[in-house]
């Protein structure tokens, strides 16, 4: 069985006994070997693959089913699901679900929404089949399931949860010891049309992409799920591709990370399905919603309002004070109201009101700036929420959508 790359995609289906599954992508062909055939569907198309769901006549329907409610894919167990309601919680976005072991909820504060929890992976296909509408993922199962298709849409690329990277690792010992980077591994004379380089992984599209891409010919991929580690010790793998957070589970298992061995950086992301946007009553204003809570809560993170007393003749004379600050300029300056007091029964202005936003790191150095400039009575609290005028990513959204 032999295939183009370009419309390969292998669907490795449940038998009763696990079997190991190999593909090459060293040439513009591919094959196939398994222990149990049976056990393997290869689907032809890789359109057929990104909407299974929705095929009519042979063809992928381009329509959104009909249905009214609008629907948002959330990941339904692990850190990233208790992540992304904790999220949503502090946007005041409550996701409220009746019964743990029901996987369809509601969020209140959006009528007609409703949240569907489902494995990260079934979220990128039920995009893509037009049974969700919206969904938070990470960007590596959005790249490994999306597989570049144009009708996902990231409206939001950077939630700040799930970070980690997905790279190529190999043992520190044997002939890998002094194999530092990607170049020097795919230059080792030991792989040959023969003997490839063995690479264990659960990403059976960005790991031979990632091969082909940077020029590697003698590769051959096994599929695996967890314990990845395990695997050149093993002695079924050369190497292995996976997410790495801290790299603490690769130390332990004596792998090393190598120089060019990256594929991609990941966190949590938000996304949409092109076809509901622009062709799914209300879509369009919810993920603006959405979107504008998300922005204002992640932009407010880790900023203080400070706000102090100043002495000063007038607020312009207050302002060329604060503005010589390197620490105290604020989001776009700052902010100064008169302070009124009455004296012999007049009312006069002697302080000036200071209101400026302050990062965390930045925060000690600012009450020391502004101390040395006459502050005095500086107060501190937290910021939960910032809303710019029209949040940047909104305008990419639309110019993405020709609208």
């Amino acid at each position: 069985m032999s295939m183009s790359m370009s419309l390969l995609q292998f669907c490795f289906q449940q038998c009763p006994s696990p079997s190991l599954s190999l593909f090459s992508p060293s040439s513009s062909n591919f094959s196939v070997a398994t222990t149990k055939p049976a056990a393997v569907t290869c689907c032809v198309s890789q359109s057929q693959f990104q909407s299974q769901v929705s095929v009519v006549n042979g063809n992928v329907d381009s329509r959104v089913s009909e249905r009214t409610e609008i629907r948002l894919g959330l990941p339904s167990k692990g850190r990233m699901a208790s992540d992304t309601l904790d999220l949503l919680k502090d946007c005041q976005l409550s996701v409220r679900q009746v019964n743990p072991r029901q996987y369809v909820a509601q969020i209140p504060q959006i009528s007609n929404l409703e949240v569907w929890f489902q494995r990260p992976k079934d979220i990128v296909r039920k995009l893509l089949s037009s049974d969700l509408d919206l969904g938070i993922v990470g960007f590596d199962t959005l790249s490994e399931y999306g597989q570049g298709n144009e009708d996902l849409i990231i409206v939001h690329n950077a939630l700040e949860y799930g970070d980690c990277h997905l790279s190529l690792a190999i043992p520190k010992y044997g002939i890998f010891e002094n194999i530092n980077s990607l170049r020097e591994l795919a230059q080792m004379p030991q792989w040959t049309a023969e003997k490839p380089l063995r690479v264990a992984t659960g990403f059976s599209y960005l790991g031979p992409k990632f091969m082909k891409d940077n020029g590697l010919k003698h590769v051959v991929f096994s599929t695996a799920d967890g314990a990845l580690e395990a695997a050149p010790a093993m002695g079924i793998a050369d190497a292995i591709l996976d997410l790495v957070s801290s790299g603490t589970t690769l130390r332990e298992n004596n792998l090393k990370e190598i120089e060019g061995g990256i594929v991609l950086e990941s966190q949590a992301v938000l996304v949409a399905s092109r076809k509901s946007l622009m062709q799914r009553k209300g879509v369009l204003d919810t993920t603006h919603e959405i979107l504008e809570r998300l922005e204002a809560h992640l932009r407010a993170m880790g900023q203080f309002m400070v706000t102090a007393n100043m002495r000063g003749s007038n607020a312009e004379e207050v302002a060329e004070r604060i503005l010589s600050q390197t620490s105290l300029s604020g989001l776009q300056g700052p902010t100064i109201s008169p302070v009124f007091c009455k004296r012999d029964g007049k009312v006069t202005v002697d302080y000036y009101a200071i209101v400026i936003c302050v990062p965390k790191k930045a925060l000690y150095k600012s009450v020391q700036q502004l101390r040395a400039i006459g502050g005095s009575g500086v107060l501190i609290s937290p910021l939960t929420y910032i809303f710019d005028e029209e949040t940047p990513r909104w305008r990419e959204l639309l110019s993405k959508l020709g609208l």
